[in-house]
């Protein structure tokens, strides 16, 4: 219950401080360009707060955080005394509406690349991408890629850590083939890796693109004993004591696995477990009954331990931060590149290399903010730094109710002279909203169906 209410709060937190940027950019140029602007609402719905400026705009903070507004005075829609026609926003010209229109999504990548240059002075801990493991029959196995080495590059792209390994495979999905390059410990002499993709099948949902292709980072040694017990937890209730060494559970050997152990625990929410343990050179047998508890929007079970397990290498650890003027180049590079991947997942969402069961909703959104705002501020800010990017790609996308809709008609007006009759954008925006709620019903049911 905990999980859910963190979520909701820090999707509402995310949305609000997304939403505020996006229409704050409509209405900054919409003024500077001499529009009057009548209301400035966050949310819809009954109002819960409101303010009017000495300029006569109503800033308002509505009751479903889910989206806002603002309205500008309109003479095609409002009566406007003739010392105001100046001020409509259908009185100006083409170039001045396609600004006004385009300051909301190019608002929220100014947004992005503010929030990643915030995450990285303040500096964000990494890890190097170390394979661990290859699993047998994998795509990565059948390359000859090797444990042990440090990835440095996927498909040209550099990588200097996990985030970024995994942000450039997913930009291959729908390639045949790829290259990766890899570094091994104590050699200048950078190795490359030609994988056969063709076959290649990521489940967004169920794992990552790194693992699907059956790279298992490194990972210290955990062991299936205990180091740690929670106090008033199941296991400290149950007897567990640290140093005991886990053998079985329901009577089924776990071979010395940390991974076996909670894996199978997790399954077993509320329900009564068999554990044998080693304590002291001997066996001992022990009852204890997981609780529930949610994580990621999934129900699991938990006995509160924590095992022993080697420490991590130092010098795979590394902080990524950069000064004053160089997280600026950063934060852009950074900005771009998910930019170019945005659309990039777009274009293969439309010829069919991905399929629609990858698109998400305002559930995992949720949870992504959740989850992020566990780690700390600088993960917050590269979430809000994502979410806002994609905020802003999918404003431009050409559909009618959307800001893209309004600057293809403007783009239209431009060329032919005149602007679109009313009847073909009534028409169109018809159109775009049953497409827009298509798209976010598959998300919606993409997000059920993952809980």
């Amino acid at each position: 219950m905990f999980d859910f209410f963190w979520n909701l709060a820090s999707f509402v937190v995310a949305l609000g401080i997304l939403i505020t940027v996006h229409e704050y950019g409509h209405y900054w140029v919409a003024r500077r360009n001499g529009v009057q602007v009548e209301r400035f609402s966050i949310g819809f719905g009954k109002v819960l707060w409101r303010k009017v400026n000495k300029e006569g705009t109503e800033f308002v903070i509505a009751l479903i955080p889910l989206g806002g507004y603002v309205k500008m005075l309109d003479g095609r829609v409002d009566e406007v005394k003739p010392e105001d026609i100046d001020k409509t926003f259908n009185n100006k010209t083409v170039y001045q509406r396609i600004a006004i229109i385009a300051a909301g999504p190019l608002a929220n990548f100014a947004f992005a690349i503010f929030a990643f240059y915030l995450m990285f002075l303040i500096g964000v801990p990494s890890v190097k991408p170390i394979v661990g493991e290859i699993m047998p029959e994998s795509i990565a196995q059948r390359a000859n890629l090797t444990s042990n080495s440090e990835i440095i590059e996927v498909a040209g792209q550099k990588t200097l850590d996990w985030q970024d390994v995994n942000l450039a495979l997913v930009s291959q999905i729908g390639e045949s083939a790829f290259t990766i390059k890899t570094k091994e410990q104590g050699s200048a002499s950078p190795k490359t890796y030609n994988l056969d993709a063709a076959n290649w099948s990521f489940s967004p949902d169920k794992e990552s693109a790194i693992s699907s292709l059956g790279i298992a980072p490194y990972r210290a040694a955990v062991y299936a004993e205990l180091a740690f017990i929670e106090e008033g937890s199941v296991a400290d209730k149950a007897g567990l004591k640290v140093d005991d060494k886990l053998i079985s559970i329901n009577n089924e050997s776990i071979n010395g696995s940390w991974a076996m152990f909670s894996k199978n625990i997790s399954q077993l929410p509320e329900q009564n477990v068999i554990l044998v343990v080693e304590r002291l050179g001997e066996n001992k047998e022990i009852m204890v009954t997981p609780a529930l508890i949610e994580r990621a929007g999934k129900k699991i079970g938990y006995l509160g331990v924590v095992p022993k397990s080697d420490s991590y290498p130092r010098e795979y650890l590394f902080e990524l931060r950069y000064g004053v003027v160089d997280a600026l180049g950063q934060s852009l590079q950074r900005s771009w590149n998910l930019v170019v991947l945005s659309f990039d997942m777009i274009g293969k969402l439309l010829t069919g290399d991905i399929s629609v069961k990858n698109l998400s909703g305002p559930i995992s959104i949720a949870q992504g903010a959740g989850s992020s705002a566990q780690y700390g501020l600088v993960y917050f800010l590269g979430f809000l730094a994502l979410i806002s990017i994609n905020l802003g790609i999918i404003n431009l996308l050409p559909l009618p109710v959307l800001d893209g809709g309004h600057l293809f008609y403007y783009l239209v007006e431009i060329v032919t002279g005149k602007p679109v009759s009313e009847k073909i954008q009534e028409i169109g925006f018809k159109f775009g909203t049953l497409a827009l709620l298509g798209l976010m019903s598959i998300a919606l049911f993409n997000d059920f169906s993952r809980l």
